[in-house]
C-alpha cells in the first residue's frame, strides 16, 4: 500500500507524491524520493532558507541527482560501520545537541521550538546525529587513522613553501569598463562587510556576491606567495591577523573584501612544520577517502532510479 502525502516538510510544499517510490537501490537497503528530499532539508544551509519556497524548490530539483548520489555514499558508509559494530552511544548524541544549543545561544525549549519549525522531531534528529556520528567514526577508523605522513615529506613540503604565503578568500567587485558609481559600488561592499560582521559566512557571501571565479569555491584564492601579491594586497594582508577580514579596499581591477585564513611563515619552524603536517594529512585524506568510496562502490550493488 503506497502512502500519499503533499509535502516534505511545512516549510516546502510539493505536489502530492508518493513517499515510498524509490529513487536508489544500495545493496539491501533503498532510499526513497521522501528520505532524499528530508536529508536534502536537514543539511540546508541559513542562506538556502532564506530563499522562498519556489527558489528552494529550483535549487533542490536542480542537485536532487548529485545530493543522491553524496547519499549512496552515505549509505554504504553506514553499511560498512555496522558491519564493523560502530554505533553512536546516548551519551554521544547528547553531546553533540547540547554543542549546538551552545553554539546557538539556545534554552530547551528554544531548540525544540526551532526544530519543529523546520520540521523535524527530536528522535528523527537525534537519528540524523548518530549517523553523522557513526560516519565520522567509521571514516577515522577505515580512512583518517591509516594515513602516515614522513619526516621527509614534512621536510619537502617546507622546501617548496619557504618565505612567507597567505591564503586567502576575497569577495571582489569589478569594476565596469565605462562609467559607474563609486559611491553605489562601495556602499554594496559596505552592506556586504556589515553581513560579515554579523556573522554571516564569508564563503556563502563571496557565493553571492563575489564576481570573481573563485567564487563557486567560496572566493577561495590558496596561498599566495608574498611575492606575487599586488602591493595594494600586501599592504592590506600584511597587517591583516589571521581569522580577520578587511575593509573594502580599492585596485585598478575593482573593489575587494578579504578574509585571511592561514599564514606561512618559515621564520616560526614549529608553528610552519605544524601546518605543514596539517595541509599533508588533508591533501592525503581527500586522496584517500575517493580511493576508499570508489572501492565501497566497485563492491556494491547500486542502482539508481531517480
Amino acid at each position: 500500500m503506497s502512502i500519499v502525502v503533499s509535502c516534505v516538510s511545512p516549510t516546502l510544499s510539493y505536489p502530492a507524491i508518493l513517499l515510498d517510490k524509490i529513487v536508489a537501490v544500495v545493496n539491501k537497503e533503498v532510499i526513497t524520493w521522501g528520505e532524499l528530499y528530508r536529508t536534502m532539508e536537514f543539511e540546508t544551509t541559513n542562506e538556502m532558507k532564506s530563499l522562498s519556497d519556489a527558489e528552494k524548490k529550483k535549487v533542490f530539483k536542480d542537485n536532487e541527482a548529485a545530493f543522491l548520489e553524496r547519499m549512496i555514499d552515505m549509505k554504504l558508509q553506514l553499511q560498512v560501520a555496522k558491519k564493523l559494530d560502530i554505533d553512536a552511544s546516548k551519551d554521544e548524541i547528547a553531546e553533540a545537541i547540547e554543542g549546538i544549543r551552545k553554539k546557538y545561544a539556545m534554552d530547551d525549549k528554544e531548540f525544540q521550538e526551532s526544530l519543529k519549525k523546520e520540521g523535524f522531531t527530536l528522535e528523527e534528529y537525534k537519528k540524523r546525529l548518530s549517523d553523522q556520528i557513526i560516519l565520522s567514526k567509521v571514516v577515522n577508523q577505515q580512512v583518517r587513522n591509516k594515513i602516515v605522513i614522513s619526516d621527509e615529506e614534512i621536510r619537502d613540503y617546507m622546501a617548496k613553501n619557504q618565505g612567507t604565503a597567505y591564503k586567502v578568500r576575497q569577495i571582489f567587485f569589478k569594476k565596469p569598463d565605462k562609467d559607474f558609481d563609486k559611491e553605489a559600488m562601495e556602499a554594496k561592499a559596505g552592506e556586504v562587510l556589515q553581513k560579515l560582521k554579523g556573522g554571516e559566512s564569508f564563503s556563502s557571501l563571496a557565493q553571492k556576491y563575489s564576481d570573481d571565479p573563485a567564487a563557486r569555491t567560496g572566493g577561495d584564492l590558496g596561498f599566495i606567495k608574498k611575492e606575487y601579491l599586488s602591493k595594494e594586497f600586501l599592504d592590506v594582508l600584511s597587517a591583516m591577523p589571521v581569522g580577520s577580514v578587511s575593509s573594502p579596499f580599492w585596485t585598478e581591477k575593482g573593489l575587494h573584501i578579504l578574509y585571511l585564513e592561514e599564514k606561512l611563515d618559515a621564520q616560526n619552524a614549529a608553528e610552519f612544520r605544524e601546518i605543514a603536517m596539517k595541509k599533508l594529512l588533508e591533501k592525503r585524506f581527500n586522496e584517500e577517502y575517493k580511493i576508499w568510496i570508489r572501492g565501497l562502490r566497485e563492491r556494491a550493488f547500486v542502482e539508481v532510479r531517480l
